[in-house]
């Protein structure tokens, strides 16, 4: 699944989601996509000679249904044709940094070559200052490198997050929500654009400094030479050899310099101690040395930024074991089946909870979900002792989910440090399950019931979001009170 095709499935499900009353999509749109999209994916299949893809079902389904709300609303229409984040600044940026490198050598004199330039030394100082901090976070594993903040990648990403007037408010709630989830999903891709932008950017202000050294020597005699308050001419020598030493290596066809030569061109009142001559020699030793210091490198590590963005937008890493992409899979009988895992806290199950547990994995899952009940967590033990040796990341397992009764009231000390320990240690992310039962069936018959179990829910709702989940409410005893839609199936944080 491409770039392409991966936001449009990105941009369904979060209108989906965000559509739970079926204002923008009715159900019978969804089964009519469903059913263009199987048959088309059949034919797909069937003259490639391959079997039916779930990437090729999604990608169907989502363009129908994108098209379906496109004829619906014009001003989606709109928002579907613009194109996200800002791709003018790829191109535009080495081109600003070619004109700005070209320029910045006239901030010395444009009539001499120094020895001691600041601004081409800076050049190499600055270039080797960056190699040698990304050697160092190449070192440094499982860590995020980078100087660009998530505000700066969202930017670059999905642009201004500005939508179109007179949307529907379930379509307006959706496509906020697919900028959101695009933005963290995309991050990876955007930061190796970002990488290979800033490299060439790095390579053309080099190149730029370089093309105007020796454009200007076309019309102008230089004069070379140097002066330092506070280095004489070994030490200046000393310098130079060193800064040198690689281009005199591999190009020795390079007339190298003297001690003698150093202190021959030093100058002496603002006036040139030697005649005119040199200025060639210096400006060839500087062009190779940037060349190879900083314009080769820079382009190898663009070439190699490029060759990974490119393999991301052809082979964007979408998570499909989502809940929403597997009951999809499940619908066209691809895939094995989704296995939900629970971790129930404080909750023992009886025999009418379990087989509600097993109808909301259905519901949730699809109808050849399984689930996998863990024993209980006991209330205040140590999350890892009670976990003991359960690796959270078992092979086969699609989704994992804690399982608290909503009649609990949440403890920092006891739910949440459950909660911090399973996020802490599961890569993809764990959902939470609140069960209502217990709490309705204590209250039943009693006035205000339904305020305190909105109450409750808001309570736990916020209490999830602190510790990095999200809750979805369901009742074990009477599933269908709580129904889990495709598209508003468990909630969990993006997988990445």
């Amino acid at each position: 699944m491409n770039e392409q095709v991966a936001r449009r499935v990105v941009l369904v499900r979060a209108i989906e989601s965000a559509d739970t009353g079926h204002q923008v999509l009715s159900e019978d749109d969804r089964k009519y996509a469903s059913r263009s999209a199987r048959e088309l994916a059949a034919w797909q299949a069937a003259d490639s000679k391959a079997a039916v893809t779930q990437e090729h079902f999604l990608e169907q389904r989502s363009e129908q249904i994108i098209k379906r709300l496109g004829e619906r609303t014009p001003a989606f229409a709109t928002f579907g044709r613009r194109g996200l984040g800002l791709p003018g600044i790829w191109a535009a940026l080495p081109v600003l940094a070619l004109f700005a490198g070209a320029l910045l050598d006239r901030i010395a004199d444009p009539h001499r070559v120094d020895l001691l330039s600041a601004p081409l030394l800076f050049i190499i100082g600055w270039n080797l200052l960056v190699y040698l901090i990304l050697l160092i976070w190449a070192f440094i594993p499982g860590r995020k490198t980078g100087w660009a903040g998530k505000g700066l990648l969202s930017r670059l990403s999905v642009g201004k997050a500005a939508l179109p007037r007179k949307l529907p408010g379930a379509l307006a709630t959706g496509m906020t929500n697919f900028m959101a989830e695009w933005a963290v999903l995309s991050e990876p891709l955007t930061r190796a654009r970002l990488s290979r932008t800033v490299h060439l950017s790095a390579a053309a202000f080099a190149l730029g400094a370089v093309l105007s050294l020796y454009a200007r020597g076309l019309l102008t005699q230089y004069v070379a030479g140097w002066e330092s308050t506070f280095l004489d001419a070994t030490q200046v020598h000393t310098l130079l050899s060193w800064l040198f030493k690689p281009v005199l290596f591999l190009f020795p066809f390079l007339q190298g310099f003297s001690l003698a030569d150093i202190e021959a061109l030093r100058f002496s009142a603002g006036t040139p101690a030697t005649p005119a001559i040199g200025g060639e020699r210096w400006v060839h030793l500087y062009g190779a040395t940037i060349l190879l210091l900083v314009v080769l490198p820079r382009l190898v590590l663009a070439a190699f930024a490029g060759w990974r963005a490119r393999r991301l937008a052809r082979r964007f890493p979408l998570e499909l074991e989502h809940p929403y992409f597997r009951k999809l899979a499940d619908s066209i009988g691809a895939g094995t089946p989704a296995v939900l895992r629970v971790l129930p806290y404080s909750f023992t199950l009886d025999e009418a909870r379990d087989r509600g547990l097993w109808t909301v994995a259905a519901m949730a899952l699809g109808a050849q979900a399984r689930v996998l009940l863990r024993p209980t967590v006991p209330y205040g033990e140590e999350p890892k002792e009670a976990m003991g040796a359960t690796p959270l990341e078992e092979a086969g397992v699609t989704v994992t989910a804690a399982l608290f009764s909503l009649s609990a009231t949440p403890e920092k000390e006891n739910h949440g440090a459950f909660l911090d320990y399973l996020v802490r240690n599961s890569r993809r992310g764990v959902a939470v399950l609140l069960d209502e039962s217990s709490l309705t069936e204590r209250g039943a018959g009693q006035a205000g019931l339904d305020a305190r179990v909105n109450e409750r829910i808001a309570l736990w709702r916020q209490f999830c979001s602190f510790h990095g989940t999200a809750a979805t409410v369901v009742n074990l005893v009477d599933p269908a009170k709580r129904p889990i839609e495709l598209g508003a199936g468990l909630a969990l944080p993006e997988l990445r």
